[in-house]
């Protein structure tokens, strides 16, 4: 059976992992959330909420703790909201057997009824059984107009944590973080030439990173600044 249990048509993003990202002032979310994918839960309550403004690596932590649990062998799931809500409720029928069980951006479904008692119905299942489920969202669940009061209550009294914006010579850091995972060589005279001209979160940077290790593979040259020129010029 498979560790990691995705919806149909998601899969986790390769370079989602712990390995590459840049904990900074989030040491000590980021501690916490290998220690839930690696069963070390005798300190943790059963819901833990994550949030943070967008392009902080909220997703890319949920993956990240699913793939850690997938390689030691431990049952999860990853449920992106923004994409399968649209299947409805009944989609998380079946997950309170996990070990843990990842909802991303619940935001998306603050307010909507059906949606929270299944949330609540799964966070019962998973605490009867010792699972814990981790969520995240654009600001803390007491901030998101839950309707349930006792969904409200289960995720208010959870673990809250939230991840902090990185400084300038932090993101520079972490994208050079992410080009070696890729096997890239980014030194920090490029790294900042491109953070000082894309838009200021990882997801973006990131992403532009992939463009440019396409773009290097492809003419057989390093990541300097000309080509990254010719790779925004082509972008525009």
């Amino acid at each position: 059976m498979l560790t990691v249990q995705l919806p149909l048509g998601i899969r986790l993003h390769d370079q989602s992992v712990f390995d590459s990202f840049l904990p900074a002032r989030n040491d000590i979310t980021v501690a916490t959330l290998k220690q839930l994918a690696e069963g070390e839960l005798s300190r943790l309550p059963t819901c833990l909420w994550l949030h943070g403004a967008p392009g902080t690596g909220k997703t890319h932590l949920l993956q990240a703790a699913c793939a850690r649990a997938g390689a030691v062998g431990r049952r999860c799931a990853y449920l992106p909201l923004s994409e399968v809500a649209v299947l409805g409720p009944e989609l998380l029928t079946g997950y309170g057997e996990l070990a843990f069980v990842c909802l991303d951006d619940a935001q998306l479904i603050a307010g909507q009824r059906p949606w929270e008692r299944a949330v609540f119905s799964l966070h019962q299942e998973l605490d009867e059984r010792g699972g814990k489920l981790l969520v995240s969202g654009e600001a803390p669940p007491a901030a998101l107009g839950f309707q349930l009061r006792d969904l409200g209550s289960r995720l208010n009294g959870g673990l809250v944590l939230s991840l902090q914006a990185l400084d300038e010579a932090e993101q520079v850091a972490a994208l050079q973080l992410h080009a070696q995972v890729r096997g890239l060589q980014l030194s920090e005279d490029v790294a900042y030439f491109i953070v000082r001209r894309m838009p200021r979160d990882m997801a973006s940077l990131c992403a532009f990173l992939g463009e440019l290790d396409e773009a290097s593979l492809a003419a057989q040259r390093r990541l300097t600044i000309p080509l990254v020129k010719a790779v925004m010029e082509q972008a525009r």
